[in-house]
């Protein structure tokens, strides 16, 4: 079951994220946090994630704009290290608080409480009426970085805050994907190097065959996405993925997953 779980998260998230520019780390970490400790899901899905981009940049890569690549780029590679920290850090923090579920032992651990918020944060963020407005100017890139960066070190949620930055840049929709590709491989490589310790945990080595399905799942549905990236609208869709991530960051916040 959790082979399929996983799979078909990273199939739909993969294909969608050619469209949004975000999307296969915001569907698949909650996935991998269903059967796995929060930390280690987040280092599956970079891995997934860092992979499944390399991917993309293969096929669109020749159209990103190196201007916009360079200016929101680096401030994005220095934040994704104090992102991954930040998590690091919080992983190893005590338990907030236990109680009982239908005889079952819930706790609230502060690495999960912080991912579970950010998502609900995203969500909603999504599900706000003024958010196709949500735009910042092109003078506004390197703090763009900054934001995308970091919340891309600390729990994987990078491509909501760089769509929002990189739609004002006077890019054309095949150098809006290229870009946003670009940078996102060099804040996964980033962060993958800052998840060291993460990415050697027994968590995480055993489910290295799981990881392989799901990359490989991600290149069918980025090369899906490609094939329909002139004829498709995703907005109901997203809409679907910030419903289903409200309820799994109150599950998640509440210690039930």
């Amino acid at each position: 079951m959790h082979y399929l779980a996983v799979c078909l998260a990273a199939l739909a998230a993969s294909g969608l994220t050619l469209f949004s520019g975000f999307g296969l780390g915001t569907l698949l970490m909650p996935v991998f946090a269903v059967f796995f400790p929060i930390e280690v899901a987040v280092a599956q899905t970079a891995a997934v994630h860092f992979a499944n981009n390399l991917f993309k940049l293969a096929l669109f890569g020749r159209s990103t704009d190196r201007v916009v690549l360079l200016r929101f780029g680096l401030p994005a590679i220095l934040a994704s290290f104090a992102g991954a920290a930040l998590l690091l850090w919080l992983s190893h923090l005590p338990p907030l608080a236990t109680w009982d579920l239908g005889g079952r032992t819930c706790t609230v651990h502060p690495v999960k409480l912080t991912v579970a918020a950010l998502m609900l944060l995203f969500s909603l963020a999504e599900l706000w009426p003024g958010r196709k407005e949500l735009a910042f100017d092109r003078r506004w890139l390197p703090a763009g970085g900054v934001l995308s960066g970091f919340f891309g070190g600390l729990s994987g949620h990078q491509g909501a805050f760089r769509s929002a930055f990189l739609v004002r840049a006077g890019l054309s929709k095949e150098a809006f994907i290229g870009t946003g590709v670009s940078i996102a491989c060099l804040v996964d490589f980033t962060r993958l190097a800052a998840y060291a310790d993460l990415l050697d945990s027994p968590g995480l080595t055993a489910s290295l065959p799981l990881v392989g399905a799901a990359t490989l799942a991600a290149f069918l549905g980025a090369f899906i996405g490609s094939r329909l990236v002139k004829k498709i609208t995703i907005r109901a869709l997203q809409l679907a993925v910030a419903v289903m991530l409200l309820g799994l960051s109150v599950l998640l916040g509440a210690g039930i997953i």
